[in-house]
């Protein structure tokens, strides 16, 4: 008997050593998350009055110099983009996009610290995401519904709605104390399935996916070596991404799972397969690492992954820094589409009032002009303008179907739009694109103290590019 009890507590003694053992394992497995925090300067507080007051004088701005055009001739009804206070005051947005189950989650549960925590997004082989995911700060943890966040006008969601409530049960916001998103908003998108045709998803995925990212600081497009082939979707998406490119970075997930010599052969099959998409003359920059919590796989470059890995944080990081800058120029070229707007259907009204007589048909003098509007130098005109791009003129098919829904009597020539207290809508607009917002502009670099990154700190040899501004 006691021959029995000895053997039962050295088999648990032994069964507890070995857990304890896997344990450790398990634990010495997890890669340091360290560089991620110094990288991010999560640890340094924000001057958060100087960026609250620099807000405000943007909302201004807009509000008073770039809003009445806008409203006035009606802009959003063509281009469909209205900038609300909730756009203007967002934190900067990170878009995830690629194939099902290349790593997007388990890269936002990784820069976020949530494995192994009951609020980790869900991962897994199969295709796991089927909702937009928006990963946002919060007091407390707690998801939010779609419905909820459209209605709640202090957000920057409110316009989804116009995508069916279809798609908004398809939506998700997730609040949670953290530090990062303090400075910056995640959105998970659901992998592309090219063999699933778009109306199976029962919500126009590619003018949800184009939502986004017409509002993305930063898009990572996101690959794994086993999903290179590029179908209808993928194609789609790149379309979308035209004009994007400076915001776009391409990242090889998973890369610890292939020998060195395998990796390379899927590094030249992945560019093989982005040419035809991407018509830049400089080709895009590719990250190649593995972004999870675990530890590289052993006898790959670890070296090469860890400052793959700190150059694309540098790049999140230079977004978080610039998130001003990159707000008054956003602002600052919205108003100058406006502009470009105004200028035309001004032009338009001039047109059709020289050409209406009194035995004029109003009807089919007006579908003379907008059919063909070089015949009257309607858009050659506007190039004559101060700070007018025939870059920046939008396409001449767009104002047949603009004019279609609104009467061209319901517009008053520029020189009638001006009063006493507010000014002209031209003058104010202009002097907002010309003097105010780059006086803003300098105003918060000059306020900026250059400080050592951490590329120069880990010598990951790369200094991130600011489309905004020369070097």
């Amino acid at each position: 008997m006691k021959g029995t009890v000895s053997i039962c507590c050295l088999l648990s003694l032994l069964l507890l050593q070995a857990r304890a053992e896997e344990e450790e394992d398990f634990t010495s497995s997890l890669r340091d998350r360290s560089h991620i925090d110094e990288t991010l300067r999560l640890a340094e507080e924000e001057k958060a009055g100087d960026y609250a007051a620099a807000l405000q004088k943007l909302r201004k701005i807009y509000h008073t110099s770039i809003k009445p055009m806008e409203q006035a001739y009606k802009y959003n009804e063509l281009r469909q983009h209205e900038i609300s206070d909730g756009e203007i005051t967002s934190k900067p947005m990170v878009l995830f996009l690629g194939p099902w189950s290349v790593g997007k989650s388990s890269m936002i549960n990784y820069l976020l610290g949530l494995q192994d925590s009951p609020y980790q997004l869900y991962t897994g082989a199969e295709p796991t995401t089927s909702e937009f995911t928006v990963i946002m700060h919060g007091e407390k943890i707690r998801s939010i519904e779609g419905i909820v966040m459209a209605a709640d006008s202090s957000r920057s969601f409110s316009p989804l709605e116009k995508f069916g409530q279809n798609f908004l049960e398809k939506l998700i916001g997730i609040e949670m104390p953290h530090k990062l998103l303090e400075r910056v908003t995640f959105v998970d998108t659901p992998g592309i399935i090219e063999n699933r045709k778009q109306q199976e998803r029962g919500y126009p995925f590619n003018d949800v996916c184009q939502w986004f990212i017409d509002r993305a600081d930063l898009i990572f497009v996101v690959f794994d070596p086993t999903k290179l082939d590029v179908g209808l979707e993928l194609e789609m998406l790149f379309r979308q991404l035209k004009g994007r490119e400076s915001q776009i970075r391409i990242i090889l997930n998973k890369a610890d799972s292939l020998a060195t010599q395998d990796l390379m052969r899927v590094y030249g099959a992945l560019f093989w397969s982005l040419a035809p998409l991407i018509n830049v003359t400089e080709p895009p920059r590719v990250y190649v690492s593995s972004f999870w919590p675990y530890d590289y796989a052993p006898d790959t470059s670890r070296d090469l992954f860890k400052r793959e890995e700190i150059s694309l944080l540098e790049d999140l990081n230079q977004v978080i820094e610039n998130r001003m800058e990159n707000k008054i120029a956003f602002i600052r070229q919205h108003g100058i589409r406006v502009r470009i707007h105004g200028l035309l259907v001004d032009r338009y009204v001039q047109t059709f009032k020289e050409k209406m007589s009194f035995f004029s048909d109003a009807e089919l003098v007006f579908k003379e002009i907008v059919d063909d509007p070089d015949k009257f130098y309607i858009f050659k005109s506007i190039l004559a303008k101060t700070n007018v791009s025939k870059f920046d003129l939008p396409n001449r098919d767009a104002y047949r179907d603009f004019f279609g829904i609104n009467p061209i009597t319901s517009f008053k020539p520029l020189s009638s739009q001006c009063s006493y207290i507010g000014g002209c809508l031209l003058e104010k607009i202009e002097k907002a694109i010309t003097h105010e917002l780059p006086a803003l502009l300098s105003s918060i670099n000059s306020g900026k103290q250059p400080g050592l990154s951490s590329c120069e700190a880990t010598g990951c040899g790369e200094k991130p590019k600011n489309r905004y501004r020369k070097n």
